[in-house]
């Protein structure tokens, strides 16, 4: 079993995706380099400073070894109550107090937490004893005090300071110096004092939080069981927390294509999530003849409750009885709400959800509806905060950096006051450390966590009494064998659905890959090559295997399209099987034959080159056709020359002609924003012969005499030089 690394409160880093923002990190023991602070003292320095507690003597230098002086001590224990320079307190009387001190001195007096050594000393520069610091801390923490108490187990320990060295030991916020001596006498050195202050700190008001976080799992279960002791072992050592998915836990691995979200929720009432979001692959099977049942099933499942405050269900009778569009302290596992306020160990921790306003475009959503997630999130936090929560996370799958024409979480932390942690998804970012936000007063700590199971995202925060973060630590755990053993009973759960999903992966299609057929992603590519800005060996082989079908049902098809976003995986070299095919388009997309103009085609290819060479799911692969575009041109003017094959020539796109063409029934209503070809559909310009498309697909690599496609220049960016 993999043993969690010793986690220290680290300044964040404004990662390139955040340079637009008002991001900064947040003051650290890392940040302002102490050369003396260690391992064993970081957690408790960096709460200090990040906390405005303390600055260090020095900025290489907190005096770790260095004795604290009373007055000084006073000063720490002052600013961690909460009490500030500018207070108005009763003079305290003492006239050995420096005046840089006054103030807290005369705080802790007047609250009855602390005494002088005279009526007139308050013994400033003595240093601080153990025993006073017991005295101090039990009166500031306000611990129960049992005045019975006249002896310890600690022999050097008088009837005096009995009572208050017995309610530390008892709080967990100190011990003795061995087994039968406190050290009394001894004097405290400044890490000491940290160390007790941070672990007193619950009793000052504040409150840590580990968030465990996942998103865009896509069905990728085979890792599940090595997330199940990841989860298990983080609970173990962090006794407030709470488990979240930031959505799309449908579509992509064959376990999802056989089981269609029916194996996931039951790995994760397993793991013990606290609420999920939905992502945009949620609503994919909208289009199906069952519409969204598989997605109530998935949600009539879950031991957990759901969470959305911009999607409204209300019109897809599916859904009847499953939303409450209200903020629940009182939650029923399996429905649907705005927000929710989770009881961690007696604070309260608000929770709402959002969910990318483009899904419409990019899903099959039906009668599911989308309001703006600034406003759903601004009325979230209002309702959250009007029951008395100032711990608010916003669980969104809307983008860390995705188009502003839709929703980003960054733009959410620049826009919405009042979020502290925002939880997201959708654009499978691996960020190296959390971003935050200093848009507004308190920060907003923005975390996602990568793609496919891969990573365990874990997030520490301390709330200050006033419910804001003072201090942050992120980690990702990486989920594979070599880390974390599986846990047997994941195992169990886990074998059933595996097993079939083993059966489908080994079946052939009996077609042989001659070369692997492309469907990376600019990850996968260091950014040289993606199905999602340019032309790909499978992009081609999934439209020629497209038109061919279509070209059976109406001869007059010429043109066949195929979304880049619907190509969700590359084919190695050798026999194709089943499983991979269903990787490739786990969707069940079914094939649409639409009669278009040129000029709509036209503009259906300028959309598809809009935002390239940045990814997009929209970007068109091609067969019947060719074109040529300069990404250097501003948007919408950027296609240069159109040719579509006519027998073995091609000849120049007509503008006022007809032409059939075919694609998937997904871009044919509009998906992926293609709104010519959603109004062609609603003028009836589209037949729908009902072939699924991974089916068509195996039928075709199944006529060939080898698998073999190749790039030819079927889409060519002018603006980009030429291999050699």
């Amino acid at each position: 079993m993999s043993k969690l690394s010793n986690k220290k409160f680290l300044a964040t880093t404004v990662t390139a995706a955040a340079v637009a923002m008002a991001f900064a990190p947040s003051a650290s023991a890392d940040e302002v380099k102490f050369t003396d602070v260690g391992d064993n003292y970081a957690d408790a320095v960096n709460f200090l400073v990040g906390s405005g507690i303390s600055d260090g003597l020095t900025d290489t230098q907190f005096g770790v070894n260095k004795n604290i002086d009373r007055v000084d001590a006073a000063v720490l224990v002052a600013r961690a109550l909460g009490f500030t320079e500018d207070g108005t307190y009763k003079s305290s009387g003492f006239t050995d107090v420096p005046a840089r001190a006054k103030w807290a001195v005369d705080a802790l007096v007047e609250a009855k937490i602390v005494n002088g050594k005279t009526t007139k000393s308050f013994g400033s520069y003595d240093d601080l004893t153990r025993n006073e610091t017991a005295k101090i801390l039990a009166n500031a923490s306000k611990l129960t005090i049992n005045e019975d108490i006249k002896s310890t187990k600690f022999t050097d320990v008088n009837a005096t300071f009995a009572k208050y060295v017995d309610a530390l030991v008892k709080a967990g916020i100190t011990n003795g110096t061995s087994d039968t001596q406190f050290g009394s006498l001894s004097a405290v050195k400044r890490g000491e004092l940290a160390l007790f202050l941070d672990r007193a700190k619950e009793h000052f008001g504040f409150f840590d939080l580990t968030v465990m976080h996942t998103n865009d799992t896509h069905a990728y279960l085979d890792t599940a069981p090595f997330r199940a002791t990841a989860i298990k072992q983080v609970r173990a050592e962090n006794e407030n927390n709470i488990l979240l998915d930031a959505g799309d836990v449908f579509s992509g691995d064959l376990y999802f294509n056989a089981f269609e979200g029916a194996a996931d929720v039951e790995l994760m009432n397993y793991m013990g999530y606290d609420a999920m979001t939905f992502g945009n692959h949620e609503f994919d099977l909208g289009s199906s003849k069952d519409g969204h049942k598989s997605l109530t099933e998935f949600i009539n499942n879950a031991e957990f409750p759901l969470v959305s405050a911009n999607v409204d269900f209300s019109k897809d009778p599916l859904f009847d009885g499953l939303q409450s569009n209200t903020y629940a302290s009182t939650y029923k596992d399996g429905h649907i709400y705005n927000g929710v306020v989770l009881d961690v160990n007696g604070e309260k921790v608000g929770v709402f959800g959002l969910t990318t306003e483009e899904t419409p475009t990019i899903s099959s959503t039906g009668k599911v509806e989308f309001n703006n997630y600034i406003e759903s999130a601004k009325l979230s936090v209002k309702a959250l905060q009007d029951q008395g929560v100032d711990k608010i996370v916003a669980l969104t799958h809307i983008g860390l950096d995705d188009s502003l024409k839709f929703d980003n979480d960054l733009e959410l932390a620049k826009q919405v006051e009042g979020i502290d942690i925002i939880v997201g998804g959708h654009t499978h970012s691996k960020i190296p450390a959390p971003v935050v936000s200093n848009a507004f007063d308190a920060p907003t700590v923005i975390v996602t966590a990568n793609e496919y199971g891969k990573l365990l995202g874990t997030l520490d925060v301390t709330f200050n009494k006033n419910g804001e973060i003072s201090v942050f630590a992120g980690e990702y755990l990486e989920i594979k064998a070599d880390n974390f053993a599986a846990d047997e009973e994941a195992v169990k759960l886990l074998a059933p659905y595996k097993a079939e999903v083993e059966a489908i992966k080994t079946q052939s299609t009996g077609a042989t890959a001659v070369a692997m057929l492309d469907g990376q992603r600019a990850g996968d590519t260091e950014g040289k090559s993606s199905v999602r800005f340019n032309e790909t060996n499978l992009g081609n082989l999934m439209t020629d295997g497209m038109l061919a079908k279509a070209k059976g049902i109406n001869a007059n098809t010429v043109i066949a399209l195929q979304n880049g976003g619907g190509i969700r995986s590359s084919i190695d070299a050798g026999d194709i099987t089943v499983g991979e095919v269903l990787k490739v388009m786990p969707f069940g997309n079914a094939l649409a034959i639409l009669e278009l103009k040129g000029s709509e085609i036209k503009s259906a290819l300028e959309h598809s080159v809009s935002q390239a060479p940045k990814e997009n799911g929209a970007f068109l692969h091609v067969a019947g056709m060719k074109f040529e575009y300069d990404s250097s041109k501003e948007a919408g003017k950027r296609v240069t020359k159109v040719e579509v094959k006519v027998g073995a020539e091609y000849v120049a796109l007509e503008d006022a002609k007809n032409y059939f063409v075919a694609t998937n029934t997904f871009t044919a209503k509009g998906g992926d924003g293609y709104e010519m070809f959603k109004t062609a559909y609603n003028e009836g310009r589209v037949s729908e012969p009902g072939i699924v498309d991974y089916t068509s697909f195996i039928d075709y690599i199944k006529s060939l005499d080898k698998v073999d496609p190749k790039v030819e220049g079927r889409i060519v960016d002018i603006a980009v030089p030429a291999a050699n």
